[in-house]
Parts: C-alpha cells; sequence; structure tokens
C-alpha cells in the first residue's frame, strides 16, 4: 500500500488530474464524507487528507510515502529530511512582501505579520533588515491596516485581496508551485513501488509540457 498525503482546497483540486493519469481516483468526495482517509481506484494507493503544514510532517515520520505540498510550506517547514523528486507545476503563486500603498519602510524596525515565521526571519536576515515577527494564521492584511505591522509576508496569486485592502505587493520572496515529497525509508523499503509511482508521474507531467 501507498499512501499519499494532501490538503483539501486547491492543491487537492489541481492535483486530481495528474492522480487521475496514474489512475489513482478517489472513491470517496472528501467534500461530502467526514473520512481522512481515502481509498481509490487503485488497490495499491490511498489518500490521507490533512492540513497543509502538516503534510511534510506525516511524510518525514513515515505516517505517509508520499506527500503532495507547496514549496512554501516545505521551505517552512525545513524539509531536509524528505526527498523532493518532482515539482508538479500545479498551484503556482507567489510568496511575497506586501504593504499599504504609499507606506515605506526605511531606516525603522520593522513588523512583519506572517504565518511564514522561519522563512521571513531567513529573508529579512538575508537583506540586513531587523525586523519583529508577529505569527498570525489568517487575515494578514488586516494586520497593517490597524496597527500590528507595517507589512506581511504571504502568498499572492492575481493580488485581487491585497489591493481591495489598499494594499500592494512589493518583494518576491519566492515563487511557489506544489511538490512531490517522499519519505526516506519508504525510497529504500518499497523502492519498486515508489520509484516506479514518481516515473508515471514524471512521464504525465513531461506529456502534458510539450501539449502545451
Amino acid at each position: 500500500m501507498l499512501t499519499i498525503a494532501i490538503s483539501k482546497g486547491r492543491i487537492y483540486d489541481e492535483a486530481m488530474p495528474l492522480l487521475a493519469s496514474v489512475g489513482v481516483r478517489p472513491t470517496v468526495d472528501p467534500e461530502k464524507s467526514r473520512k481522512l482517509i481515502l481509498p481509490t481506484s487503485r488497490h495499491d494507493v490511498q489518500l490521507l487528507v490533512i492540513r497543509a503544514a502538516d503534510v511534510p510532517t506525516y511524510v518525514e515520520y513515515g505516517a505517509a510515502d508520499f506527500g503532495i505540498a507547496g514549496k512554501d510550506v516545505l521551505v517552512e517547514y525545513g524539509a531536509d529530511g524528505l526527498y523532493e523528486p518532482l515539482d508538479l507545476g500545479i498551484a503556482k503563486c507567489r510568496l511575497m512582501t506586501a504593504d499599504r500603498l504609499g507606506s515605506s519602510l526605511e531606516g525603522r524596525r520593522v513588523r512583519v505579520a506572517t504565518k511564514y515565521v522561519k522563512t521571513a526571519q531567513r529573508y529579512f536576515a538575508d537583506k540586513g533588515v531587523q525586523v519583529e515577527i508577529i505569527k498570525l494564521y489568517g487575515s494578514m492584511e488586516l494586520a497593517p491596516l490597524v496597527g500590528l505591522a507595517d507589512c506581511i509576508v504571504d502568498l499572492v496569486d492575481t493580488g485581487n485581496t491585497l489591493r481591495a485592502n489598499g494594499m500592494e505587493p512589493r518583494e518576491l520572496i519566492m515563487n511557489v508551485s506544489s511538490r512531490l515529497v517522499v519519505n526516506k525509508a519508504a525510497m529504500k523499503m518499497k523502492h519498486q513501488a515508489v520509484t516506479e509511482f514518481i516515473r508515471q508521474l514524471r512521464d504525465t507531467i513531461l506529456t502534458t509540457a510539450s501539449a502545451a
């Protein structure tokens, strides 16, 4: 049995066509069921539906053989204990700084609101900028508007939410897409099954890219 950890939402929606191309189709709709372990059309593959931030943990500790997670989550987690064989090219967006229109952060200690605490700390440290990090879990755009923070570090797709709240994206920290990660022990213990699954997904990605 191969177990794939994945989160609900955009990553799940965009990963499903890829997984279907290698015969993996969930036989239970996670939106209509409370099941967290989903059987699939392949008797040897099951899905774990969990929070995005928990995907690398489940894979590193062997509760899942594979995981599908955004590069932002993997960098924040520090996924040195995982193999990352494939960029799936899905759920693309950007991790950026953003602040209020016309504001300036020059010459002062900056307060930054984000859920990407480690990533933000590394980014500003590399720039030689002293910051105070305030950890939030959502509604990042609100923080500068009420004076909680000077700027934010968050994912940006269209930028519409930022603009609707009088903010704008500033500096690109990284381009983000979803990656396939693999448990190191599974790579050894289930080598044939794991490498074959990776090959099938890689072939699908290459075929799709060629047809684009």
